[in-house]
Formats: C-alpha cells, structure tokens, sequence
C-alpha cells in the first residue's frame, strides 16, 4: 500500500506574464473547447526547488548542471590541496566516466574563448553524492577509479530534490531515479483574455527638442484564476530516501514550497506575486486524483472566480470520493476569508497547521507500512 499526498490550489494571478513561449507570450491550452491561461509544470518545479534552499540545508539539497565536472574538481581540491586545476578537472572527468557517464570539452562562445569539461546533458547530483565522487578520485591511487564504486555513490544518498523530482542518464539508465512527485501544468478556471501593454522607456539623458521615446515595444499578459495539482507519493520518497526524517523534511518541504512558491517570469514588470485563494490537500491510500475535471466547463460568470472555483473544486472531491467508495485518510482546506472552509469533507487550518498534520500523518503511514 502506498500513501500519497494530493494538493489542489485555487490561485488568482494579476496581470502576469510568468511563463512565456518561444514568442514571448504567456502560455495557453485548450481545456473543455475553452482557450485557457497555463503555467507548465516545469516551471513551477523550478520556483519549488529554488525555494528549497530557504528550508532545507545545503547538505539535503542537489544541483542540475552540465558544469558538474567543475563542481567534483572544487571539492577534490578542498580535500586534497595540492590536487588543483587541470589535475582535479581530470579526476573529476574519470569519476563520472566510471559511472558511465560522459564528458567533453565546450565549444568557445563567440563573446568568450573559455573552453570547460561538461556532461552530454544536464546531470542531477545530491550535494552528498558530489561530496562522495570527489572523495573517491581524491583517493584514488593513479586515477583508476573502479566502475562499481563510482556506480555505488550515484546510487545511494539522493538528496530530498533529487528523491522527489527525480533523475534520468541516458548514459547510464541503471542510475534513473524515479521521481517521488508529479506537477501538473496549472490552468485557467475560466476563459482566457490576453492583452498587450505597449510600454515606452524615457533617455534621461535625451535633448530637451527630442519628445520622442529612447524605446517602445509590447509585452504580452493576461490575468488568471488558476487550478494547481500536484501529488507526492511519500512512500516512494521514504524508499528512495531511506530515512524517514528525511522523508518527513521532503514532505514538509514540499508542501510549503508548493502552495507558496511562483515562477519568476516577468516579475519585476508586473510585481505578480500572490498567494493561493483556497487550498485542499488530502493524504489517501488509493490513488491521487486530479480534479481539473471540475473545471471543464469553464467558468464565465463575472464576480469573484476563485470563490466559485474553490466551490466547484469541493464538490467534485466529494462526487469523485462517493462514486467510487473512496475516502481520504486526511483533507485539509485554507482558505481566506468568504471561501469554502467549514465543510463536512475538510477540516480548516492555517497553513503551518496543515503543514505539520499533512506530514506527520502520511510520514506516520508510511512508517507503519515500511
């Protein structure tokens, strides 16, 4: 039996452009025959594992780059002081080869004749697991580093983000890790209205004769209601984890990140940043179950949408629960003020509440079951 953690947001965003296209536009879907507004999940995980590092030690934390060659040299250097330069940058290459995974030099920029040793492709690394493929080639005795112990590091101490968004090598499939959470892409509840600012900028520096702008041009944004989901499987986490206060750290951390965190995407011209209008989280141990369902027919009537979403959404969790004979273990809502929270299907807390009983709920669940 597994147990996961099912979150549903209802998120109102002001004029934004957060997550942009190849043209520069905000992204859109069609959903019930409707052009809606949509922020891909990408994006969000990308907001989530940033706002890790305000919660969660560096130690519990990876890092995603095709520039990790140089991250295994720093550290074989911190180790080992009179290994430095080309020498670390070298051992660090033969520690990931022995994993099996390749390097090659970059090509030099037009701006920049730097040339480094980079991955085929983004890799991802726990922090513990750089720590430990640089111990490896500092001790190594002529660089021969053996394949089943650089193997045997990427295989064990993920860290939290690691365990949670998972890992894939083409290089090596026998390193993937499956990921414990899934985001989906956030859509409108309602139908979707784009508009553009034509903008102008002023040379301050311009001659007093000259009215005309030192630069014009448009950017493109729309004001959403959204529906977020995600879902954790926490026993899948503590597997990965293979502890359970850490398990117990990921599902703390990725609760608060998930409700709170934005994508960045043109913040500074819009100030957009919000916090959800409502939110409902249930731990079950059936299955996780999206409910943009309820969103299909999308909501046209003017007046406060995010209320009438936050309405809808109840109700289809509890259609959805009765006509299937399921029942969560826990649901929580927040919400502010006018919303739907003293209902029979959810108790109401505040955010740190839902927090520490969302954790210690599912985390005890799992505990019992391992």
């Amino acid at each position: 039996m597994s147990i996961y953690i099912d979150y549903h947001v209802i998120q109102t965003v002001p004029p934004a452009n957060i997550n942009r296209d190849e043209d520069g536009s905000p992204k859109s879907t069609t959903f019930g025959g409707t052009r809606r507004a949509r922020v891909s999940s990408q994006a969000w995980k990308r907001a989530i594992r940033r706002d890790f590092a305000d919660h969660l030690d560096v130690s519990e934390l990876g890092v995603r780059s095709l520039r990790l060659v140089a991250d295994i040299a720093q550290r074989i250097t911190e180790r080992t002081p009179e290994i430095t330069g080309d020498a670390a940058d070298d051992l660090a290459a033969a520690a990931l080869k022995a994993a099996g995974i390749k390097t090659e030099k970059s090509q030099p920029r037009k701006d920049s004749e730097v040339v480094y040793t980079k991955t085929g492709a983004l890799l991802f690394l726990g922090n513990p697991q750089i720590d430990e493929l640089a111990r490896l080639a500092a001790d190594a005795p002529d660089g021969k580093i053996a394949a089943a112990d650089a193997k045997n590091v990427l295989a064990r101490g993920h860290s939290i983000d690691l365990a949670l968004f998972g890992r894939m090598i083409a290089d090596s499939p026998d390193l993937k890790v499956d990921a414990a959470a899934q985001v989906a892409h956030a859509i409108g509840v309602h139908p979707l209205v784009s508009e553009f600012d034509y903008f102008t900028a002023v040379d301050d520096r311009q001659d007093d004769d000259n009215a005309g702008a030192g630069m014009i041009g448009t950017v493109e944004f729309n004001a959403s209601t959204l529906y977020r989901y995600a879902t954790v499987n926490v026993s899948a986490l503590h597997e990965t984890l293979g502890s359970g206060e850490a398990t117990a750290r990921g599902v703390e951390a990725f609760t608060r990140s998930f409700i709170t965190s934005m994508p960045t995407g043109k913040q500074n011209t819009f100030a957009n940043r919000t916090l959800p209008d409502f939110v409902l989280v249930s731990v079950r141990d059936d299955q996780p179950i999206n409910l943009a369902s309820a969103f299909e027919d999308a909501i046209e009537t003017p007046g406060n949408r995010a209320r009438a979403a936050a309405e809808l959404l109840l109700q289809r969790a509890v259609d959805t629960d009765t006509a299937y004979g399921l029942t969560p273990i826990l649901s929580l809502v927040v919400g502010t003020p006018g919303f739907p929270t003293n209902t029979d299907y959810a108790a109401a807390v505040n955010l740190p509440d839902l927090i520490e009983r969302v954790t210690s709920d599912a985390c005890a669940r799992v505990g019992e079951s391992s």
